[in-house]
């Protein structure tokens, strides 16, 4: 599992307590709806802000290529 800076949690908790006061909006103006969206968003602002942060391919639901590689070479 990657691990976090500090700040990057910090910046992380900023978000998501915004996303539970229901304050948290994407780009376009939309509120945000989904927990996942809101990590994602937290995250993204980290690494925005130069914080160590996973990259996206750590996160949760990103497919590996590997597994990709292997259900094919199965058929």
């Amino acid at each position: 599992m990657a691990k976090y800076s500090k700040k990057a949690q910090e910046k992380i908790g900023e978000v998501m307590h915004e996303f539970k006061k229901g304050e948290l909006e994407t780009s376009s103006g939309k509120k945000v709806t989904d927990r996942d969206q809101a990590v994602a968003i937290g995250i993204s602002e980290a690494h925005q802000a130069g914080y160590k942060a996973p990259k996206k391919a750590d996160q949760k639901g990103a497919s590996s290529k590997k597994s990709d590689k292997k259900t094919a070479k199965k058929h």
